[in-house]
């Protein structure tokens, strides 16, 4: 084999490898999207789930309760404050239930951010059901601004009728908050830089 055709051939084989490679990160992609549709709808991964109001249970069925016991965190690189208001609730199977979770930004700097959540164990995700919640929508925070966040909840009677379900007296509703960028923070534009001196004209005499 001459060495032109070598080069050719290597040249195809890197140029295959490179489009695999795309391949497979489209792929990845899709995936994590693919994955999150399926954790919402199935409550798999301690995923939970939002109401709609044709939905709401009538209220709370039968006399069994459960403890939710709350936790809050935050991502490196958020600056904020941020706890369960209640370390756990008494909750009975349909009944709604208000929480607060504390959050507070101590810079002086106007910060945002997103909460991630989960319950745990993960067996109980599709029955934990949220009508509203701060982890919705993207939060905001003044410098030195305190807030309480709400979330309003229920589980779902469909709980009492899973035997895996059925075991669980304890679940662990956990919220993460991790930073916003800058730009979907509100912050105005940054003003021009102002034109030296020799860039100036100068005036006419």
């Amino acid at each position: 084999m001459s060495v032109f055709t070598a080069t050719r051939a290597v040249k195809r084989t890197g140029a295959a490898t490179a489009l695999v490679a795309l391949a497979m990160l489209g792929l990845a992609f899709a995936s994590v999207k693919l994955y999150r549709i399926f954790c919402q709808a199935t409550g798999y991964g301690g995923t939970t789930q939002r109401a709609e109001a044709a939905t709401l249970p009538a209220g709370r069925v039968g006399t069994r309760t459960v403890t939710v016991r709350f936790d809050a965190n935050v991502a490196p690189g958020m600056p904020w404050t941020f706890r369960p208001s209640q370390v756990t609730q008494q909750i009975g199977i349909g009944e709604r239930k208000l929480a607060y979770f504390y959050a507070a930004n101590p810079t002086y700097e106007r910060t945002g951010g997103q909460a991630a959540y989960n319950v745990s164990p993960d067996t109980v995700g599709k029955y934990f059901v949220k009508i509203q919640c701060f982890c919705f929508n993207q939060q905001t925070l003044a410098p030195g601004q305190k807030a309480d966040m709400p979330v309003i909840y229920y589980i779902d009677p469909g709980f009492l009728k899973d035997p895996e379900a059925a075991k669980v007296k304890e679940i662990t509703l956990s919220y993460t908050f991790f930073p916003a960028p800058p730009s979907a923070i509100g912050f105005p534009a940054a003003p021009e830089p102002a034109k030296s001196a020799s860039n100036t004209a100068a005036p006419q005499g």
